[in-house]
């Protein structure tokens, strides 16, 4: 048996969108260290492109934002398995379709989808499938490294995650009345993924924030992915309502001297 001693165990996989995705990095390190993974994507479409690259894996389909649709991937997934060691949660959306605007101009309508798809999905899931959790099973969020940098491009979507981080607390202390499930985020640092690649500027952003990390070298998904399988393994009993931190030291460098200088010379440059 393994270090994490995941073998066999059963983890539902919600948020392949393509071989890009934290989500297919997590399943794939899952099955290297023997789980079993059953994948939940968005829509019809998609689960017909990841069958392509997840040829022997179930595949279901489960829109967070349509209503009903947790409820009956639920009973699906019970029909099918006595029950799960523990599920993943890799969704998000906000719509930037009007590209970038001052905060104080979020629309409504845009900030509550937002909520709804990445963060009260993952309340709404861990509801449903309640029953077929293991006792001691594990539940991995990905979120961000931090929701106190006022990133503007990002806009809308940081206090979203800040909510999603508090609700990992909040779920992990509702289970503890009836079990020792355990709720945990991966804070993960900019990354390279398809769905970043629609945030306006975001490639400025991970280029500087690759400047930033201790190593000056880019995380990697396969880091936030290493991460999220160790919080799921028994390994991490002791972690419960956390967001990890994995942004390669991005945080403490921000006074990093060779980025102060450029900074410097640019700006004596345009005086």
């Amino acid at each position: 048996m393994s270090f994490l001693a995941m073998e066999g165990k059963k983890i539902l996989i919600f948020g392949v969108a393509n071989k890009k995705s934290v989500a297919f990095h997590v399943g794939k390190v899952l099955e290297q260290i023997g789980a079993e993974v059953i994948y939940a994507v968005k829509s019809s479409a998609i689960q017909e492109t990841a069958r392509k690259f997840l040829p022997h894996q179930p595949i279901y389909v489960c829109d967070v934002g349509k209503e009903g649709d947790i409820d009956k991937l639920a009973s699906e997934i019970k029909n099918e398995y006595d029950s799960l060691a523990g599920f993943v949660h890799s969704i998000a959306f906000a719509n930037y379709s009007e590209g970038v605007k001052p905060f104080h101009e979020t629309g409504k309508k845009d900030f509550l989808q937002a909520v709804d798809i990445s963060c009260y999905s993952l309340i709404r899931i861990a509801h449903a499938f309640q029953s077929i959790l293991e006792q001691d099973a594990s539940v991995v969020t990905i979120s961000i490294s931090t929701t106190r940098m006022a990133a503007e491009s990002y806009g809308f979507m940081a206090p979203v995650k800040a909510a999603l981080d508090s609700a990992i607390c909040f779920l992990a202390k509702s289970f503890s009345d009836f079990s020792r499930i355990r709720f945990n985020a991966v804070g993960a640092g900019l990354l390279k993924t398809s769905s970043s690649a629609g945030i306006p500027g975001y490639i400025d952003y991970y280029l500087f924030a690759e400047q930033l990390t201790l190593r000056k070298h880019a995380l990697a998904t396969s880091e936030v992915a290493d991460t999220a399988a160790f919080l799921l393994s028994s390994r991490s009993s002791g972690i419960n309502a956390q967001t990890l931190i994995v942004d390669a030291g991005m945080s403490v460098n921000y006074f990093d001297k060779n980025i102060i200088q450029q900074a410097m010379r640019i700006n004596k440059a345009t005086q």
